[in-house]
């Protein structure tokens, strides 16, 4: 038997102990505190902030069920992804482990897939950034701020990995400070405790008290869901970040182990609180924001701007992240062979400068896309990537089932984190995602163009994948101890 390839073949990935500093590779430039951070911000998005008011008028207080759902879902995905990131960290991430289990084919497609979706969130970020830019200084025209935000960007994550990781520290610290901010005030006037606060209708009584817990019935819970599950995306970028850490396994297992925390405080927590702050159906909490109208209700000043502060931090974080994590599956997939060989190649300060700007230059297109063709190709960007989460999470599962077995043959001293009850919660995640997706296509409208234009993108891509491993095309330098990956897998 062939044996696994080492770290150091998947590309020279820093923090490989046995070439922490590659030539033309990536560097171990981010610390701890930044791996740290980049953990827990990336779980937060500008949609929790902006779309968890829709989720609330759509279910009532039953969307704290939607909340805990995806939640827990979210939680098996990061254990099972933790626990092949932890043995093997990689920039390519699932979609290395995937190629190493599944096949080339599944490496291919999911890595291309995850690059489309954070290539077009880039267009959505840059133009959500710029329309609360334009708010303020209404001189510079939104699609100048688009542009001046995504350059800003740029240059940063050009610069080195701890700029990005820097860069992001900060981001996600200010959304980690004003969640736990809101959290704690909020909970302070629901006791009654807050000095001047002016709402003393709060109270628990809101979780019941405007037509029960089930306002819209018990099938809104699974309309919820639809509606935050996109949310949670990103979460599993510290497992691509890793990879350029100082100690990626502590890093990783770290991240994974506190993912649950996270979650309960940050969504699970924070909603709870708005709920608990006024009623579920004021319709200020779709016109103003769920956020804004908890912070109105009692009393705290400039409210409104205050949490555009917020979420414009939370935005340009989501950009920052977005072409980070985007720059590294292109790196990752040209190392494989599946992309361009420039791809591959990283600077003297472990920069894939090539990567980076192909994806900004895409994220670029879909900006100009989204000011002159909105209703058209920027929808269809948008819809055609809308369900890439789903598959994302799909394929971690798939890929856990088979990686579990390569890892404990070729180095089972590596698997110092596990998936709980191995492998039972991984094919009962698998079943709740492919419900969810389901679920979707039952549902019709938006939800159902999603998953159908989605689906057919996958289909190209992976008729793509397919057709080029038959034909040999792109095969990279790994392709010999894949084979021995694939024979071993074979033999399981």
């Amino acid at each position: 038997m062939t044996s696994q390839p080492t770290l150091a073949k998947e590309g020279g990935t820093a923090g490989d102990p046995g070439n922490p500093q590659p030539s033309g590779g990536l560097q171990a430039g981010l610390k701890n505190r930044h791996l740290s951070m980049i953990a827990i911000g990336g779980v937060i998005g500008a949609g929790l902030f902006v779309g968890s008011g829709s989720g609330i008028a759509a279910a009532g207080p039953a969307i704290l069920l939607s909340y805990a759902l995806v939640g827990v879902m979210v939680v098996f995905v990061m254990r099972m992804l933790g626990e092949m990131a932890a043995a093997r960290p990689t920039s390519g991430s699932f979609s290395t482990y995937a190629d190493q289990a599944l096949g080339r084919w599944a490496g291919f497609s999911i890595g291309w897939l995850y690059w489309f979706f954070w290539v077009v969130v880039l267009a959505v970020e840059a133009t959500a950034g710029a329309v609360i830019l334009e708010g303020w200084i209404p001189a510079v025209p939104q699609w100048a701020w688009a542009l001046i935000v995504m350059v800003v960007l740029t240059a940063t994550n050009l610069a080195s990995v701890s700029s990005y990781g820097e860069f992001e520290f900060w981001f996600a610290g200010i959304k980690v400070v004003a969640i736990g901010a809101f959290v704690v005030i909020g909970l302070l006037a629901v006791f009654g405790v807050l000095p001047g606060s002016d709402n003393p209708g709060a109270g628990f009584a809101h979780l019941t008290d405007s037509g029960g817990f089930f306002p819209k019935g018990y099938g809104a819970v699974l309309t919820g869901v639809l509606m935050v599950v996109f949310s949670f995306m990103g979460s599993e970028i510290v497992t691509l970040a890793a990879g350029e850490s100082e100690d990626p396994q502590r890093a990783v297992t770290k991240a994974t182990n506190s993912v649950i925390w996270r979650i309960a405080v940050f969504y699970l927590g924070s909603i709870f609180v708005v709920l608990t702050l006024m009623p579920w159906d004021s319709p200020e909490i779709v016109k103003d924001g769920s956020y804004v109208a908890a912070l109105n209700s009692i009393g705290i000043p400039h409210a409104g701007q205050v949490m555009n502060v917020i979420v414009l931090t939370a935005v340009l974080s989501c950009l920052n992240s977005g072409l980070y994590t985007a720059s590294r599956m292109a790196f990752s997939l040209g190392q494989r062979g599946d992309a361009p060989k420039a791809f591959a190649k990283a600077n003297a300060r472990g920069v894939p400068t090539a990567a980076i700007l192909a994806s900004v230059a895409f994220g670029f297109v879909a900006v100009y896309f989204n000011y002159a063709f909105k209703d058209t190709v920027f929808t269809f960007l948008l819809n055609s990537s809308g369900a890439v989460a789903l598959f994302v999470w799909l394929v971690i599962c798939c890929t856990q089932l088979r990686m579990r077995g390569i890892i404990l043959r070729e180095s089972p001293e590596k698997l110092v984190v596990r998936m709980w009850l191995f492998p039972y919660l991984t094919w009962l995640t698998i079943g709740m995602i492919t419900f969810v997706i389901g679920y979707m296509l039952y549902q019709g409208g938006d939800a159902r163009e999603q998953v159908v234009l989605s689906l057919a993108v996958a289909a190209l891509v992976i008729v793509v994948a397919v057709v080029r491993e038959r034909t040999g095309a792109g095969r990279g330098p790994l392709d010999g101890d894949q084979s021995g990956v694939k024979d071993s897998v074979t033999k399981s």
